[in-house]
Order: structure tokens, then sequence, then C-alpha cells
């Protein structure tokens, strides 16, 4: 998993490392922002929690338009839930809001700009690194797992016998979001008979999966168990749902974090074909 994905857990609150950047570089801008805009008399918290508001719609917007037909009616369209966002509507959308606040307001265009310079600067200082120590995939692990009867296996010997891109979930039955994208994953499995899905469960025993699956009703091959929390380990995901897409020579090509739902889900698919 690439570093900017790599998860943590605070409680039962589960985030990437790229959303904590993200929300560190905002809180600068919300600082730098300040302090130029106490100098000029402008003030600018306002207008960039605007602008989050702004780039979080136009993302959430493109993404639900691209995906249109995968989503069931208006409130699925609306759950942010499923991390369905598209940052190209977001960018534009940001500069939109930007360009027009800085020609309707003169007056703030000097803190304005510098919260901005200084929330991209923090981003690339922090991010970019991250970003240029891991510029490849990395392979599929090899941590030793088992199946619901008890039977021996890894990731990569699973890649080798099946020979098609691989979408690996990280789950456990104890996590709603887990349980609830369940369903999603089960319909997938159906219809998608070039992929393999497999559903690796994270530190609990077979008597409780399997519990767990008759009272849900769930059809689902390749679910795996990981009793000592070995792949989140290996992958650098520490809070769940996590789903990691392999292509079919088994590099690590997206990464979701957070719950799927079928929009979500298709567009993780999209860049194994």
């Amino acid at each position: 998993m690439h570093a900017l994905n790599q998860s943590i857990a605070v409680g039962p609150l589960g985030l990437s490392i790229g959303q904590l950047l993200l929300v560190l570089a905002f809180v600068i801008a919300l600082v730098a922002g300040a302090l130029i805009g106490r100098r000029h008399r402008t003030p600018t918290a306002d207008t960039l929690l605007t602008l989050l508001l702004v780039v979080l719609v136009g993302a959430r917007l493109l993404f639900v338009i691209r995906f249109w037909g995968s989503y069931e009616g208006i409130l699925p369209r609306l759950d942010i839930r499923d991390g369905g966002f598209d940052p190209l509507g977001g960018l534009v959308a940001g500069l939109c809001y930007v360009a027009w606040r800085l020609w309707r307001v003169p007056r703030q265009r000097m803190a304005l700009g510098g919260a901005l310079l200084a929330g991209a600067l923090a981003w690339g200082l922090t991010a970019g690194p991250l970003l240029l120590l891991e510029s490849q995939s990395r392979p599929l692990p090899d941590t030793p797992l088992a199946t619901l009867e008890g039977e021996p296996i890894d990731l990569p010997g699973l890649a080798e016998r099946e020979a098609r891109p691989m979408v690996v979930n990280l789950w456990a039955t104890w996590c709603p979001p887990c349980r609830r994208e369940m369903p999603v994953f089960e319909q997938a499995q159906r219809e998608e008979q070039d992929i393999t899905f497999v559903f690796v469960n994270q530190g609990e025993d077979v008597a409780l999966v399997n519990r767990f699956l008759d009272h849900e009703s769930l059809s689902l091959e390749n679910v795996l168990l990981d009793n000592r929390n070995a792949l989140g380990d290996a992958t650098g995901a520490m809070a769940m749902p996590t789903t990691l897409y392999y292509d079919a020579e088994g590099r690590l090509v997206d990464t979701h974090f957070g719950e799927l739902s079928r929009a979500s889900l298709q567009r993780g698919l999209e860049r194994l074909r």
C-alpha cells in the first residue's frame, strides 16, 4: 500500500495518512490566513471553509455523474461514506470559486493568496516525500493465511492459481462499515467473473466468521482467516475496512480505505482493466 493510503486507528475512528495530511494543510492555511488577514484587517476563515465545502461538493458531484448508474436513488448518491470523490471535480470547482472570490473581494487577495500558498506548501512538503519514496507498486504480500476449512494459503499462491486481477478486502465482523459493504462485494463476485475477490478476516476465529456469514445469508468465495492481523501490518492497513486492488501480475494498483458502494467499487475495478 502506498504510504499516503496507509491507515491509522484512533479509537473507533480510522483515517488514512493522506487524509491526515490534508487536514494538517487546511489547518495551516487557516492559521496563515488569520495572521495575514489580521495585518490587512481582512478575515479569511469563512472563505476558506466555504472553499472546502465547494471542493467537496464539486468532487462528489463529478464522481456521482461518472457512476450515476451504479447508485439506486438520491440518498445513496448523497452518502459520502463510500469515499466517492473525483479530485478533478474538486480542483475545477475550487479554482473557479477562488477566482470568483479574488475578483469580487480585491482586499482579500493578499490574505487568501497567502493562506492558499501556505496550505499548498504544507501539503507538498509532507506528502511529496512520501510520494517519492514509493513510486513503484508493492507486490502481493506472502502473509500466511488459512481457509475456513483450516488449510494454509497465501495470496501469491492464490493469485498464481487464478491468474487474473485480485481484489483483497480486509474486514472484521465487529466493523459496521465492513458489514454494510459485504452485499456489494457479494453481488460483484457474482457479476465480475474475470476478477478474483478475496475476503481476509482480521483477528477472528472461524466459528465467529461462519456465524456471521450464516446470519447475514452471505455466499462468498475465498473467505480467509488472518488470526494475527499480519496482513494488515504488512500492507499498512491499521483500520478497516480496507480494499486493495492488484493486477494480474500481482502489483498493487489502487487502494480504498473505508466503506465501499457499488460506485466506488466500480471505480477501483476500472483501474484493473
